[in-house]
Order: structure tokens, then C-alpha cells, then sequence
């Protein structure tokens, strides 16, 4: 099966009748960070955030050089390798799922956010941890590997447009608010209990996890939510869950908190858009965040599936709209849906709704089951897809020369109390 790269490519020349969500994709990413430069506009590029809006904050990458943009796939097979062998232990490339096939096939660990950030704990004897995956990701490497190791992020553009739903500023000022409505929130009751605790999913930025850990909270990834829940409730009467709302309703959905007790909060309305009986009933105040990726998938799509496919089994991931993870048989992680795949019996007819990398890669690797995407239209993650072989060869050759390129040093005031929920979160295995 051919990558997801080249499925775009013959879609745009009209040589598949497979359906792209922007023929833009075809391009060379460094169009988009050339564009965003020359017009001082931040934009998450083709794909499934290309309508999001990237707040001003958001990186933009400088052009690399001409070498690396004009040369072939093959040139940059063999420079990627060649850097790899020079390199060696020296340095660790860690890839996402949700990468192209293009680029994780150089990667020495693959793997989900919550793996990645075991893995960049584990690897304290690179010198540098090369991370093919988003912004944020490389940023909890940072605050997890040792002082001396240089994270490195191929692509700064490479962001993400859930974690820009909600910054530090919005965060502080709904705390400020709860305050008004809960007291003191570091005031416990009879049970021991707070009035709320803060967690965030590991789809945030450095300064929302070290929020977290400043006020008694913690971080959790689509492994672990429910764990990290439990964990809060333990010492919370209430939680708020950001960025991503979905995440957080399945999750305590799940657990058996009824919807009505899981307002939303709008940061850019008075109050959230909510009330005070409302906040003072709640159990889980769910943040106005999505993925643009997951949004895309749709009842009617698992109901054409069914049609298509007699005996699929649905899976999707917990970042999907609530009406699809009810309509779906399962819902659950990358590596629950990887792991899914792997231990069932061959001729398994699967249909997945998470990013199309994954799903495509899978089909590839497990040609004894039927694996196929919810989603008709490749429409990948746009800020993954920033990533290229040309951007990997580049800050690999540069390491080769002695000379770090992008690299992600996050402050120690930020990483410090962010250190804090993220240790609770690895602590808190599902």
C-alpha cells in the first residue's frame, strides 16, 4: 500500500479517483512556512486545521536551504542515513503515529504521546532527541530529558491547533473566576477535598501543564485519562479538563458523570458562557477544544461503513464527538487501536477513525485484516505533515557539522512545576 504522501500526489495529478480535503497538500511544506514569513500571517498549513485560526504566537519556520527542498527522495534517503551512521548513539529520533511514512521510517522509537514521553525520559544518553511530532510534544521531551540533551524539532511550524485553543492567559483568568464561585480553591473540606483541580491533556502547551502542577494538578494523554479522572476526584470535588472537550466528556461519560453536570467553558464569553449554579453543580468543566482531525469523523460514516463492510468493527479515538464514540463499537488511544489490530483474528475487517498515517500504516503492516479509514477524504494532520525529509536531513547534517537547529528549551520557571504533572501523569498508568 502505497504511503499517504504518495496517495495525495496521485489524487492531485488525477491519476486515483481518492479524494484529497486540499491539493495543497502535494506541495513541499516550506511553501506555507515561505508564505507565512513573507506575509507575517501564522498558518497550520493544508489539512485538517487549515480553516483553524493560528494565534499570532504561533512559529514560523525560516527556510531551509535550496539543497534540501530540490533534492530527491533517494538524495535525501542517503543523507538521512549517512548523518544517522556518522551520528550514531549521539542522537535518538523519536516519531508520532500520526507522522508520514516518509519520515518515521528513520525514527528509532514510534510511538503515542504518552510512549514518546517515556521514551524521551529513557534516552538520557543521546545527546540530542529528534522530534518528529508537534510543538508540544517536543517541549514535554524537553522537560523530561537531562539538561545536557538538545531537543530538537525539524519543522517549528509544527504546531498544534487544539493546544492553541487554550493558552495561559485564558486559563488564568477562568481560575480567577472559579474562585469567585468555589472561594479558595487551595481550601479543602471535611472529605480532604478541593473545589476543583486543573488538568490538562498532554495536547497543551509547556505553561498550561506547569499551571497544572502549580495548582495541584496534572496532565493526561488519551492512555490515561480515565486513571488521571480518578486520580482527581480523589482529591477534588470537580475537575477542569482542557483543551480538548471531547476527550474529557467520553472520558467521564464513561465513568458515569452525567452530561448535565459537564458544562462547557467559552473563554471568550463572560462567566465561560455558563452560570454560578451551573459551575457549582458541575463535576467536569470541559474546555471549548477540539481536534480538527477527529472532528472530521461522523455517524453517517460508521453507519456506511456498516453498510459497506458486514461485520466491521469500529474503532475510534476518545478525541472524536461523543455521537461518534456511542455509534462506534470501541473507542480508545492509537495504541489501544494498534494493539486492538494486532490481537485479533486474521481476516478482521476494521474501520478506524483517527489520523490517516496511522490507519494507512496499519493496513500496510497487517495485510491479513481489512483496515481502512472512516474517513473517505485524506485530509491528514496539517501541523504533522510539516514535517519532511528535507527538514530531518537538514537538522541532522547540521548536528553532523556540530551546529543545533531548532532547538526546544523550554524555561526552567515554566518546566519546573510542569516537571510536577507530568511525573503524576507517568505515575498514573491505565
Amino acid at each position: 500500500m502505497s504511503s499517504v504522501n504518495t496517495a495525495i500526489q496521485l489524487s492531485v495529478r488525477g491519476d486515483s479517483s481518492t479524494s484529497t480535503c486540499g491539493t495543497d497538500l502535494a506541495q513541499g511544506p516550506w511553501e506555507f512556512d515561505l508564505d507565512a514569513a513573507l506575509q507575517g500571517v501564522p498558518s497550520y498549513g493544508p489539512g485538517a486545521s487549515l480553516e483553524d485560526v493560528a494565534p499570532a504566537t504561533t512559529p514560523v519556520q525560516g527556510q531551509i536551504p535550496p539543497e534540501y527542498k530540490d533534492a530527491s527522495d533517494a538524495e535525501l534517503d542517503a543523507r538521512i542515513m549517512a548523518a544517522k551512521a556518522t551520528l550514531g548513539d549521539k542522537v535518538v529520533i523519536l516519531g508520532h503515529f500520526y507522522q508520514r511514512d516518509e519520515v518515521i521510517k528513520y525514527a528509532d522509537f514510534v510511538g503515542d504521546s504518552f510512549q514518546l514521553a517515556n521514551a524521551a525520559k529513557a534516552k538520557q544518553d543521546a545527546e540530542a532527541i529528534v522530534f518528529c511530532g508537534v510543538h508540544f510534544m517536543a517541549e514535554t521531551a524537553d522537560m523530561l530529558s537531562t539538561p545536557e540533551q538538545a531537543v530538537i524539532l525539524p519543522n517549528l511550524a509544527a504546531g498544534c491547533s487544539m493546544a492553541d485553543m487554550a493558552d495561559i492567559e485564558s486559563v488564568e483568568a477562568c481560575w480567577a473566576q472559579l474562585e469567585e464561585v468555589y472561594g479558595d480553591l487551595t481550601a479543602t473540606d471535611a472529605e480532604g477535598k478541593v473545589p476543583v483541580i486543573p488538568v490538562t491533556y498532554m495536547n497543551s502547551s509547556a505553561a498550561l501543564k506547569g499551571f497544572c502542577g502549580e495548582h495541584g494538578g496534572i496532565v493526561c494523554t488519551s492512555s490515561n485519562a480515565k486513571t488521571v479522572l480518578q486520580w482527581a476526584f480523589q482529591r477534588g470535588r470537580r475537575v477542569l479538563f482542557f483543551p480538548d472537550q471531547h476527550l474529557g466528556r467520553n472520558t467521564a461519560k464513561a465513568m458515569g458523570v452525567p452530561l448535565e453536570q459537564m458544562p462547557m467553558w467559552s473563554p471568550r464569553k463572560p462567566w465561560g458562557g455558563t452560570d454560578e449554579k451551573t459551575l457549582q453543580d458541575a463535576r467536569v468543566i470541559l474546555w471549548h477544544g477540539f481536534c480538527s482531525v477527529h472532528r472530521r469523523f461522523t455517524v453517517a460514516q460508521i453507519e456506511q461503513a456498516r453498510l459497506n463492510h458486514q461485520g466491521v468493527r469500529v474503532i475510534v479515538h476518545p478525541e472524536c464527538p461523543m455521537p461518534v464514540v456511542d455509534a462506534a463499537d470501541e473507542s480508545g488511544s492509537t495504541d489501544y487501536i494498534v494493539k486492538a489490530i494486532q490481537a485479533a483474528p486474521a481476516g478482521s475487517t476494521f474501520a478506524i477513525g483517527t489520523e490517516i498515517n496511522l490507519v494507512n500504516r496499519l493496513a500496510a503492516e497487517y495485510p491479513q485484516h481489512t483496515i481502512f479509514c472512516l474517513d473517505p477524504v485524506i485530509c491528514p494532520c496539517s501541523t504533522m505533515y510539516r514535517i519532511h525529509p528535507g527538514y530531518l536531513a537538514w537538522v541532522l547534517e547540521s548536528l553532523v557539522e556540530g551546529t543545533v537547529q531548532n532547538q526546544i528549551s523550554v524555561p526552567e520557571s515554566t518546566a519546573v512545576p510542569a516537571r510536577v504533572a507530568l511525573e503524576r501523569m507517568l505515575a498514573a498508568r491505565p
